[in-house]
């Protein structure tokens, strides 16, 4: 990158012009560069008096194996169209981690299409990305309406407590902060939150929703948040939107807006009204592979020793380490033995999110290893499933 370029903690003036910088390069305003400017580090390059490029960074712990892990979570990031090609996306990456990693950043995650680009740089994608589509009268079909549960409008303090909870149970949410909800309320207007309960029994199921118009094909409901503690809340929360049936044809569940489980796809009377739509995907990059595995979750009933082999990202050299769990701990040392399984930073970065379903999975994306040693290492994080609910 030229030497020509400084980059730099944005003041307001600055980033008043990344704003400008940012409309000109997606080709519409992104409404998180000023709702997130308040919570996050915003740094931008500058040549002279003209930016150039920016983006914004919050410290926010992400979940992984039931342990919040400090994380530097990437926003808005973009470089100016003219810029493009000169390895300043490289440099901006490292300049928004920077700061966060001070304060205690081990885990960096971002939304992003340079998938190509992010492999080389150590970042993994650890899990597929769909926006689900389903006819409304299809979901009033197939979940039945009598399901017992009580719903009520609206989301109380002890409901974040059960979102925590239930976020926990995968590899990747965000602990969300306190201005979660002022943010997304501000994002999303219209949002409506419902919570499910038994009676007399605490709150199962937790839902969040607008109701979206377009010029193409009219009104359609947006799903942003789907917390479900059980198949049966689930399905209430189904039928429930299932009762949209007589003035809105479409459930829209968006890219974060629902779990990577099978609980819609298996219940529908036909499979075929449903349409998927692939997004690019969340990447993970791990900052600080020491600390990472030391804060990370790990299941109490595991005993691991395994020696591994790190390839370094420009990929001309490797590192190697004993990993060893026991008792719910990891810690991953410098050794001097070889590893009995190879792997990419990138591949680590999958791994440690609990990406490789399989040890089948992990070879074929490159992990190197007998299969009995590869089987052990993918089961060590099998136990959660990735998922980003929360888009930045």
């Amino acid at each position: 990158m030229p030497n020509d370029v400084t980059i730099t903690d944005a003041d307001e003036h600055l980033w008043r012009d990344f704003q400008s910088l940012a409309q000109r390069s997606y080709g519409h305003p992104v409404a998180d560069i000023t709702l997130l400017y308040r919570h996050a580090d915003a740094r931008v390059a500058v040549r002279g008096n003209r930016v150039i490029a920016g983006g914004l960074g919050v410290l926010v712990p992400q979940f992984f194996g039931g342990q919040p892990v400090p994380a530097a979570c990437l926003a808005c990031g973009c470089v100016a169209p003219e810029e493009r090609g000169r390895q300043m996306w490289d440099r901006m990456i490292d300049e928004r981690i920077h700061p966060l990693q001070e304060q205690g950043a081990v885990v960096a995650t971002a939304w992003s299409t340079a998938s190509g680009s992010g492999h080389r740089l150590g970042w993994g994608a650890p899990a597929q990305v769909f926006t689900w589509t389903v006819p409304t009268e299809q979901l009033r079909q197939s979940f039945a309406d009598n399901t017992g549960f009580e719903i009520a409008h609206g989301a109380l303090p002890q409901d974040y407590l059960v979102q925590r909870e239930l976020a926990a149970s995968w590899n990747g949410p965000w602990q969300r902060p306190d201005w979660w909800q002022g943010w997304q309320q501000d994002k999303h207007p219209g949002l409506a939150h419902y919570r499910f309960h038994r009676p007399g029994q605490n709150v199962e199921g937790l839902l969040a929703l607008a109701i979206e118009h377009g010029p193409a094909h009219g009104a359609h409901l947006v799903v942003h948040d789907f917390w479900a503690a059980s198949k049966e809340a689930a399905a209430a929360m189904f039928a429930f939107l299932g009762r949209y049936n007589g003035r809105i044809p479409t459930v829209v569940f968006q890219r974060t807006g629902l779990p990577p489980a099978p609980v819609l796809l298996s219940q529908l009377h036909r499979i075929g009204a449903l349409a998927a739509e692939h997004w690019h995907p969340w990447m993970l990059r791990v900052l600080d592979v020491h600390q990472a595995v030391r804060l990370r979750g790990w299941p109490d009933d595991l005993d691991l020793t395994l020696p591994l082999e790190l390839v370094t990202d420009a990929g001309d050299g490797t590192h190697c380490f004993t990993l060893r769990i026991a008792a719910g701990s990891g810690e991953l040392e410098p050794s001097d033995r070889d590893g009995m399984v190879t792997l990419t930073r990138a591949q680590f970065a999958v791994w440690f999110a609990g990406g490789y379903r399989s040890q089948t999975a992990a070879t074929l994306a490159g992990v190197r290893g007998k299969p009995q040693d590869v089987r052990r290492l993918v089961a060590a994080t099998a136990d959660r499933e990735p998922w980003l609910p929360e888009h930045f």
